[in-house]
């Protein structure tokens, strides 16, 4: 059963995999969250979190023509009151350390960890100041 949030949450979800974007949003609707938009590229990705302007971001580390941490280390500039949740298959301990020592609010393995997803990008919405 669904939690019944407080306020809507707003994510934009990075994810170059179009099975995984559907499953995502899937649980995250689920939760009664919202998501404003998507993207494949750390470009598109930077533009459009930066004209959406969620509360929280979804971020895979591999993405088309690039990685997450560019998307990451580029939103931070522009807008720090974002939050980044990394959900990714790549989640070794190197990962780790990098992307949450760039700013992300956490970071769950996709493999292992996807039932984490909804709790982390509630905690994430918490501590947001858009």
């Amino acid at each position: 059963m669904a939690e019944t949030l407080p306020r809507p949450v707003k994510v934009f979800l990075v994810e170059d995999s179009a099975l995984i974007r559907a499953r995502v949003t899937e649980l995250l609707q689920a939760a009664a969250m919202t998501v404003v938009g998507y993207a494949r590229t750390p470009e598109a990705a930077i533009d459009g979190i930066l004209a959406a302007r969620p509360e929280v971001v979804v971020l895979d580390v591999q993405l088309d023509g690039g990685v997450g941490l560019q998307v990451l280390r580029a939103v931070r500039r522009a807008a720090p009151g974002i939050a980044f949740v990394v959900f990714s298959g790549n989640s070794g301990p190197a990962y780790r350390r990098l992307y949450l020592g760039a700013g992300a609010d956490s970071f769950l393995d996709k493999s292992t960890q996807s039932d984490q997803l909804v709790p982390a990008v509630l905690r994430a919405s918490d501590h947001v100041h858009v």
